[in-house]
């Protein structure tokens, strides 16, 4: 077998039924031999559970196992957005469909970042060293591919995930800026200042033109949303926050002016903590832990990239999003979702 038709269907097997697993293990003992007990048992067993009544139709597993097929089914047509779609054969190791309303054709990378990306056998080993974010170097190691082929892959992959936030935020909310520092990584001339090697640092904490401020604001079920700010002022807290925190919600900062200002003519209710990490006694629960810590985090996960360039930001914060919206769900199968533009916040309920 080709290793891209064993890695189809090793994807797939984690989504067998109890009666489909059955099925396999007899036909690979009758590959072995002495498998013919098993085999009739299993037969037998199919037997029965058709007597009860017909199983429903499963999808069946292209080369990107039934991923396709759900995000399909959660977007519809990429041409219309129709939902009337029916399968249109294969081609390519892909499944096609056909939508009713618009009568074009496609694929389930239609219109992705991921379309017409070749040697679809290593995205499961490109994905893995992503959630174990691993250097440029050693993932192409890994997956047999040029260093500069695994960047833009990594940037491919993170096309969808850069986009994929939550579109409300639930209850209590916490919000504060992060300053990360402003890098031209990548750019070999005309540099508006001397060039750092390493990363570098800045030359002034917080607000500074060396910094670029990133707003992050979190609920207390875990969404995340988070915006590169042209700007730290109102206008520019106003236009990224806008629809995700609503009066209903309650929201929390440092005290910071422009998320005061924002809050006040969205009429938002809003608590300005008095020093960060230390809620005042009379409202324990009006903190912006949760926020800062997850500012903690992503700087302290930065690190290892000696850098980010500003332009790629966005699809920084977008893997670290989605690792930590996946959480222990974070799969290769689960990461290749979010690359076709079926994240977690499509899949999971927040």
């Amino acid at each position: 077998m080709k290793a891209e038709d064993f890695s189809i269907w090793l994807c797939g097997v984690a989504r067998l039924s109890a009666d489909q697993r059955r099925k396999a293990l007899a036909a690979l003992a009758d590959v072995d031999g002495g498998g013919e007990g098993m085999e009739q048992k299993a037969a037998s067993e199919t037997l029965s559970n058709g007597a009860a009544g017909k199983a429903p139709r499963r999808r069946r597993p292209d080369a990107l196992g039934t991923s396709g097929h759900e995000r399909v089914e959660s977007r519809g047509c990429p041409h219309c957005a129709g939902r009337e779609v029916i399968a249109w054969g294969r081609s390519r190791g892909l499944s096609r469909f056909r939508c009713k309303g618009c009568g074009r054709t496609f694929n389930a990378l239609t219109k992705t970042p991921m379309a017409h990306l070749r040697k679809r056998e290593r995205w499961l080993d490109h994905a893995q060293a992503m959630i174990e974010g691993k250097s440029l170097a050693k993932t192409a190691g890994l997956c047999g591919v040029h260093s500069t082929t695994a960047f833009r892959w990594r940037h491919r992959f993170l096309g969808s995930p850069a986009v994929d936030k939550p579109r409300t935020l639930n209850g209590i909310v916490e919000a504060d800026e992060t300053f990360i520092l402003e890098s031209f990584k990548g750019r070999r001339s005309d540099l508006p200042r001397k060039a750092r090697k390493r990363g570098g640092s800045a030359r002034h904490p917080g607000l500074h033109q060396d910094n670029i401020p990133v707003l992050v604001a979190r609920d207390r079920k875990g969404a995340t949303f988070d915006a590169v700010l042209p700007q730290d002022d109102s206008g520019s807290i106003a236009a990224a926050l806008t629809g995700v925190v609503t009066p209903e919600n309650h929201l929390i900062g440092d005290g910071g002016k422009p998320l005061a200002a924002f809050a006040r003519k969205a009429k938002i209710p809003y608590h300005a903590v008095p020093s960060p990490g230390k809620p005042t006694p009379e409202a324990p629960h009006l903190h912006i832990n949760n926020v800062n810590a997850y500012h903690s985090r992503l700087k302290q996960w930065l690190k290892r990239f000696n850098g980010v360039a500003t332009k790629n930001l966005p699809n920084y914060l977008g893997w670290r999003r989605a690792l930590e919206a996946w959480a222990d769900q974070a799969t290769p199968q689960n990461w290749i979702k979010s690359a076709i533009g079926n994240g977690p916040y499509q899949q999971l309920t927040l």
